[in-house]
């Protein structure tokens, strides 16, 4: 919301359609870094680090996948069914090990900056409860922007080429580019390498009717941040702010005007972000749509943060849904539980644990944990009236 970001913008399009098109993804690139500098070039170290942890998985994977590949190729003739089971097996676990390597040193890193201080501050409360015992210090960590978004995208690479259902991008700049994306890094939406890549490193022409769309939702998206929300948050720290003199009817009203101002202020970045994309001929995907118009939280929750929603639910809980334990347990819950109650706990139980992920991804603090988890309480009783 700065003239710098207005001029930042305005030389990044002028130049980004001046350029030879073969240049323009790398220009797109140094401008993401430019515009991650100037935040802090410190914690500009964390952003590299999770895209040479990215890319470096991405490699690993694919050279596994050829290599099988070669060996079942060049010995068919000698391995019967058994053996090349058991080789497939092997392979499969192997790149599990990469899998869960990479995500470990990514939600490493996120769980570090973001939730060590918190872990300490309830290790501290523990053992202040306890009453002996030496307590630990917060540790001074500066949260680098964006750390969650760009970790959920690299995320999703590492994970969509482990399945297959990518390519691996073998251009470390050009991977460099999709984590980084300067638009979408600080607050979403949370790109899928398949979506964002299509139009991420195409060559793009002039075209001034896009270059106008974007602009119009770039400037609606500023009203709906500077106008609405930022007018409207005044009359919500009043009312919040002094309970004892704004009670009864204020509350109502300020929880009908928060909404509102959360709505204006998120949606409104949202519209920023993508309108600017498409000033350089990048498609994002939409993360809202019009979700107080919902029937139900489920609903609401399929329309509001779209992208969030859909990577908890693909990266998660569809996973949880289908894993071993789970499945034995859906099996124990069919035979014990009365009526459908059997099938429908496995679940609720996978709910539980997205929604608590939901809820901590949204800050390090037990009212945040608990908010998602009242999310998923009404959720569920709502599935079962």
């Amino acid at each position: 919301t700065t003239l710098h970001f207005f001029l930042f913008l305005a030389m990044g399009v002028l130049i980004y359609y001046l350029l030879p098109k073969k240049l323009q993804w790398v220009w797109l690139l140094v401008l993401s870094y430019l515009y991650y500098f100037t935040f802090s070039i410190k914690t500009s170290v964390f952003l590299i680090f999770t895209t040479v942890v990215t890319y470096t998985g991405g490699i690993l994977l694919t050279r596994m996948n050829e290599s099988s590949k070669a060996y079942l190729a060049a010995n068919k003739e000698t391995l019967d069914r058994a053996a090349k089971k058991a080789y497939k097996e092997k392979v499969k676990k192997n790149k599990r090990r990469v899998v869960v390597a990479m995500l470990l040193l990514c939600f490493g890193l996120l769980g570090v900056v973001k939730y060590l201080n918190f872990v300490i501050e309830n290790i501290d409360a523990l053992v202040l409860a306890v009453g002996h015992g030496q307590y630990f210090e917060p540790v001074n960590i500066i949260l680098p922007l964006g750390i969650s978004f760009y970790t959920f995208q690299s995320i999703s690479y590492i994970i969509d080429v482990y399945r297959g259902t990518c390519q691996v991008e073998d251009n470390v700049f050009k991977l460099g580019l999709f984590v980084s994306f300067f638009p979408q890094v600080i607050q979403g939406p949370i790109s899928r390498f398949n979506d964002l890549s299509q139009t991420l490193y195409q060559e793009h022409d002039f075209d001034l009717r896009q270059i106008h769309f974007g602009f119009q939702r770039v400037l609606w998206g500023y009203f709906k941040k500077l106008v609405i929300a930022d007018r409207i948050l005044v009359a919500v720290n009043t009312l919040i702010g002094d309970p004892s003199t704004y009670d009864g009817i204020f509350v109502l009203v300020g929880m009908v005007f928060y909404a509102i101002e959360l709505y204006a202020d998120f949606t409104g970045g949202i519209d920023i972000t993508i309108g600017v994309a498409q000033m350089f001929g990048v498609h994002l995907t939409e993360n809202f749509e019009r979700p107080y118009f919902s029937k139900d939280i489920a609903e609401y929750w399929r329309r509001w943060h779209i992208t969030m929603g859909t990577w908890f639910k693909d990266y998660i809980f569809y996973p949880l849904s289908i894993h071993k334990s789970m499945l034995h347990f859906s099996t124990w819950c069919r035979k014990h539980m009365p009526g459908g109650l059997g099938k429908r706990v496995p679940v609720y139980v996978s709910s539980f644990i997205v929604w608590f992920a939901t809820g901590i991804w949204h800050g390090a603090s037990w009212n945040f944990i608990v908010w998602g988890l009242l999310n998923c309480l009404v959720i569920c009783v709502s599935e079962e009236f």
